[in-house]
Formats: C-alpha cells, sequence, structure tokens
C-alpha cells in the first residue's frame, strides 16, 4: 500500500512538471527523439544505456532544481541571498548534467563517425 501511495506522489510530481515547466517538458521530448537515436548510434547495450541515461540525469536533476525552487518559494517570495543561492545551486546542477549528457553523446558520435 505504501508503494502504491509513493507511485502516485511520484506520479504527481511528473505531472506537475508536465504542466508547469517548459524545460522539463523539451528534455522530455528530447529523451523521446533520442531512443531511436540511440538505439542506432549504440554498439553495445551499455552504449544505449548510457546514452538514454545521460538524458535521464537531466530529468533527475530537473525535479530535484523544481523541488529546491518550490521549497524556496514556499518560504518567502521576498529577495534574500541565501534563496539566490539555493536557486542558483539548483540551476547550476541542471547544467552540469546537461554538460555531461552532451559529453557523452559527443563521443558516442565521434566514436561512431570516425572510424
Amino acid at each position: 500500500m505504501r508503494l502504491i501511495k509513493a507511485f502516485r506522489n511520484s506520479c504527481a510530481g511528473m505531472a506537475h512538471l508536465i504542466r508547469h515547466e517548459a524545460a522539463f517538458r523539451s528534455e522530455m521530448i528530447l529523451f523521446v527523439v533520442a531512443i531511436p537515436a540511440a538505439w542506432y548510434l549504440a554498439d553495445s547495450l551499455a552504449t544505449f544505456i548510457w546514452l538514454l541515461g545521460s538524458l535521464l540525469v537531466i530529468m533527475i536533476v530537473e525535479l530535484l532544481n523544481t523541488g529546491i525552487e518550490q521549497v524556496c518559494n514556499a518560504l518567502t517570495r521576498e529577495y534574500r541571498d541565501e534563496i539566490r543561492i539555493a536557486k542558483d545551486c539548483g540551476s547550476a546542477a541542471v547544467l552540469l548534467a546537461t554538460l555531461l549528457a552532451g559529453a557523452v553523446w559527443l563521443v558516442t558520435l565521434y566514436t561512431v563517425f570516425a572510424d
């Protein structure tokens, strides 16, 4: 029963992002488009998982970043340095996840087309 409730809560969180976060919607579209591309590029199941996993990391970090932003907004809408820093750190985490995914895809593309 607890697992079912946790699953429903997770789905509610995803639904919130889909409805309210354009960046997350873009990341979901990118992920869906990337599935056949990863299948074509991957020479092994491990590479396929690395390619898609790198994109999932972006989505996971985006979920966490939105959670941080929501908590900060619930605390206060007034400007505070601590809240700005928390939001900036969440944004930086999304950036790093995106750079990681970009590196994974670029290395794979280089490996496939350089041969």
